[in-house]
């Protein structure tokens, strides 16, 4: 079927002028108007109170396309469907499929947050009119809820590059939501000191929003209160809320403040209780239980919403291979926490493990750098069963027409792709890019389109990493051999300049990222695009740290510069070997091991800190195995290899966080105890710590007694139950290292 970009409209209320002046509008996007085709068919919207809010119908015949639904948000979702379904040629829309039929969500609530506050890495840069388009594009994929949050700390906190006041945008784009049908929602932490306090900030929100349907206090993060004051709060600002929105419901969250430990227990002892003034329970990040347990414990009389975190890399409730937590740390230096991040196989992963405890989800989301994910969440919440390919085409029709759509979805299975193992070992980070960079060739409008100049930044810095990566190892590997017989030949080697291959694609991102703060409100910078620090998806800031051993060598020499002549040679080709043991011995690092080593897989929810990403750390002092800690209450590895009949030494590299509070770390050796006692125990290995560690690290050597080894394996177990602990590096030796 084929629908010129200026049908004849049929309509009979007034949603049903809104939708097509909706369709109008999405017409004139895609097409020059003039240059339409005389209106030969019809599109009706028909209002059908026997559907509800959610639902729709599409009807499709030879001259006529009918949309029914019970009001503007079904009509929305309907166009949307249109939309995603239909080609665009030659100023027509053409249809890929028929798409008759009704059409009913698997999930009630279907949202994400837009919080227009100076944490975001776009939203502060927005007004009115960017908030209508973003409602209209979330609802394209059914989405039905938006999430806003008023002061964060109980007053305004303005940025430089925000229009409006926090509070007066919250208002006003409550009321477009409610105007396309949407629900509101506001997460609004208690920030206030006292429940006075934080009733009157909410009387005045309450009393001048226009809409709104859900309020999410979260228990934590951030949050500090007992769950009993928690509940007196939810019921006191549930009363006020209802003065002014009789449909609003309460729903605080089992997030558990960290410095609470039976927050969790307490909090559901009260649910338990069934407190009429909370009408569910929300789950996030930091939460109080796994969503298994939240559901098979909360009473059945409330729902769980999911608050996934869709938006973030690193530090996060789901980091990249959140299964396997293996990212690559040259990966992670310049993307960090919330650089444009397109997961959308991991994320259809996540949803399936927990579509079956929820009633739907609002996302968590800092700004567009998840624009894909929240399409992709979006349509999984709506009908789960929908193929994963099926959404990104869907994504390139809508957002790319006239382009080739297959193509385009490629493209951005690509770009996860390209977080896939050691930059210089995945050649498709190539063909991503020039698959990207033929999109645009082939369709010079794309151009002007910030969802394209989006793809291709990533698919630029994603190149930039691996060739910068692959430069700069092999000077490494040549300045590593001329050392051996002159340090200053290899100083001169690694001072090689980058090529124009690599230098010229910086420029190239350069200019996209300021493209992205002019289309969008993109923050990729701190001093030029107002982010708020480099982990806020400050890209153009941290694509220039370290991502390889160069930098660190480079410091060593300085180091090096009051050493005399034969000393300094041996120091620096001390450094060129750092991590280099005999075969009868073992060298492990987290950041360039991963955290199963010997095939050991660690017990769940362990942190990783990531080091590599931040300027004050990754400074060119820091060696790459350095760029990742481990993070935990235990730790196991295993290895082989080692001699049968002779002591070794083990060194571990720690962050220096030391505990005094710490009585119980314990390391094993093949199930026998090496130590058990305060933190860290062992020697600290000085003379290492100052030629290669930086400030904020130590080692601490213990030694290994022969029998504590059995037929040259080791199965190493370490734990502190207090406060953890966070290992770089370990490595056993036949001597003191």
């Amino acid at each position: 079927m084929t629908i010129p970009g200026n049908p004849e409209f049929i309509f009979f209320t007034p949603d049903g002028k809104k939708a097509a002046d909706i369709f109008t509008e999405e017409a004139n996007l895609r097409f020059t108007p003039s240059e339409c085709p005389s209106a030969v068919f019809s599109v009706a919207f028909n209002e059908n109170k026997s559907l509800s809010e959610d639902e729709y119908e599409i009807l499709c015949e030879e001259n006529k396309i009918t949309f029914s639904a019970s009001g503007i948000r079904g009509f929305i979702f309907g166009i949307g469907h249109f939309l995603r379904k239909s080609a665009v040629k030659d100023n027509s829309f053409s249809l890929i499929e028929d798409i008759t039929g009704k059409y009913s969500p698997e999930k009630k609530i279907r949202g994400h947050q837009v919080g227009y506050r100076q944490t975001s890495n776009t939203y502060e840069a927005w007004d009115l009119e960017e908030y209508r388009r973003c409602y209209l594009d979330m609802m394209y994929f059914g989405t039905n809820t938006c999430e806003h949050i008023p002061y964060e700390n109980g007053h305004s906190d303005r940025s430089p590059i925000m229009r409006r006041d926090e509070q007066e945008l919250l208002c006003l784009s409550a009321k477009q939501a409610k105007a396309y049908g949407m629900a509101v929602s506001v997460w609004y932490p208690n920030c206030e000191a006292t429940l006075e306090e934080g009733e009157k900030n909410r009387e005045k929100l309450f009393s001048e929003a226009q809409s709104l349907d859900y309020i999410f206090p979260p228990g934590g993060d951030p949050g500090s209160l007992l769950p009993d004051e928690l509940f007196e709060r939810c019921k006191s600002y549930r009363e006020i809320a209802r003065k002014y929105h009789p449909q609003a419901e309460m729903w605080p969250s089992a997030q558990q403040p960290h410095h609470l430990p039976l927050w969790g227990t307490q909090f559901l002892s009260l649910m338990k209780n069934k407190p009429d003034f909370i009408d569910g329970v929300i789950t996030g990040p930091n939460a109080a239980f796994p969503l298994y347990i939240l559901r098979r414990h909360l009473p059945k009389e409330y729902p769980i919403r999911l608050y996934p975190d869709i938006t973030h890399n690193l530090r996060c409730e789901y980091p990249v291979h959140s299964d396997r937590d293996d990212w690559h740390y040259a990966l992670q230096a310049v993307n960090g926490r919330e650089s444009i991040n397109p997961r959308p196989a991991e994320y259809k992963r996540i949803h399936s493990e927990t579509k079956g405890y929820t009633v739907g989800s609002v996302s968590y989301s800092e700004g567009v750098n998840d624009d894909i994910n929240k399409a992709v969440w979006s349509a999984l919440e709506f009908d789960s069963s929908t193929p994963l390919r099926e959404i990104l085409e869907d994504y390139s029709r809508l957002f790319f027409p006239g382009t080739d759509y297959e193509k385009a979805a490629d493209g951005i299975f690509g770009l996860e792709k390209n977080w896939e193992g050691a930059p210089e070992e995945n050649p498709s980070i190539e063909n991503t890019l020039k698959l990207w960079e033929e999109l645009g060739e082939e369709n010079p409008s794309l151009h002007g389109n910030w969802r394209y100049i989006q793809c291709l930044f990533r698919a630029q810095c994603d190149a930039f990493i691996r060739r910068k990566v692959m430069h700069e190892k092999e000077l490494i590997r040549k300045a590593k051999k001329a050392a051996v017989t002159d340090i200053v030949k290899a100083k001169e080697i690694l001072l090689t300049p980058l090529p124009d291959r690599i230098s010229s694609l910086y420029e190239a991102i350069e200019e996209n990222g300021r493209q992205l703060f002019e289309l969008i409100g993109m923050q990729l910078d701190v001093e030029r695009y107002y982010a708020k620090n480099p982990e806020r998806g400050a890209v153009l800031d941290t694509i220039k740290l370290p991502l390889t051993d160069l930098p660190w060598l480079l410091h060593c020499y300085e180091k090096a510069e009051a050493l005399a002549k034969e000393e300094k040679k041996a120091y620096i080709n001390r450094c060129f070997n750092r991590n280099k043991v005999e075969n009868d011995e073992y060298y492990y690092s987290v950041a360039l091991d991963g955290i199963c080593p010997g095939g050991v897989r660690q017990n769940p929810y362990f942190y990783m800190n990531i080091q590599g990403d931040r300027p004050d750390k990754n400074n060119g002092t820091l060696p790459t195995a350095l760029f990742k800690l481990f993070d935990h209450f235990s730790f196991r590895l295993r290895c082989a290899g080692l001699k049968y009949d002779t002591d070794y030494y083990m060194m571990i590299t720690h962050r220096d966080a030391h505990n005094e509070d710490s009585i119980k770390h314990t390391i094993k050796i093949n199930g026998k105890t090496l130590y058990s006692g305060p933190q860290f125990g062992g020697e600290r290995n000085v003379k290492y710590e100052n030629d290669m560690l930086p400030e904020g690290f130590i080692a601490v050597q213990y030694r290994i007694p022969k029998e504590f080894i059995v037929n040259g394996c080791v199965d190493l177990q370490i734990s502190e139950k207090v406060n953890g602990f966070e290992i770089a590096e370990i490595r056993f030796t036949k001597k003191p290292y």
